[in-house]
């Protein structure tokens, strides 16, 4: 009696074990499948970059310091229509730049910013493509988003 109970409980959590992994990637494998490899290639093969953000005046002055009513800046990818935001939903206040993100793919994308909590600045937008071929001396891919107006 008690072997099968025992052979019950151990059959049923295995079970529970096999249900609760909701992917193969749940599973460790001594040995990747040839699929698994192939999908861990692809993916460590897509480049991303460090994105330095900066504001244009309404004069055309580009710049990297200073404190803006700012709710900090968005990517959208122009194909694909996924969003990066730098600093979290519905942030809002001051923020002072220079405003990063870290892990933007490569592609094509409208920049633009948030306003802040006081409403006194509105931004514009800028389509860049984001590539090596845009990554500056300092590491980084520097997006300036235009001031439209300020009050």
């Amino acid at each position: 009696m008690k072997k099968t109970i025992f052979k019950a409980l151990l059959i049923a959590g295995f079970g529970i074990t096999v249900t609760a992994c909701t992917s193969n990637d749940d599973l460790v494998m001594d040995s990747p499948t040839a699929s698994h490899s192939t999908a861990s290639k692809v993916a460590s093969q897509t480049e991303t970059y460090q994105i330095r953000y900066g504001l244009v005046s309404q004069n055309g002055v580009k710049t990297l310091s200073g404190s803006y009513d700012l709710g900090g800046f968005v990517a959208t990818n122009v194909v694909t229509g996924e969003t990066y935001d730098s600093y979290g939903s519905g942030s809002g206040g001051f923020q002072s730049l220079p405003q990063f993100y870290d892990g933007l793919p490569e592609g094509t994308y409208t920049f633009t910013a948030n306003q802040g909590q006081g409403g006194w600045v509105g931004y514009g937008s800028v389509v860049a493509t984001v590539s090596d071929a845009q990554v500056d001396a300092d590491g980084y891919v520097t997006i300036y988003v235009p001031i439209a107006w300020e009050e």
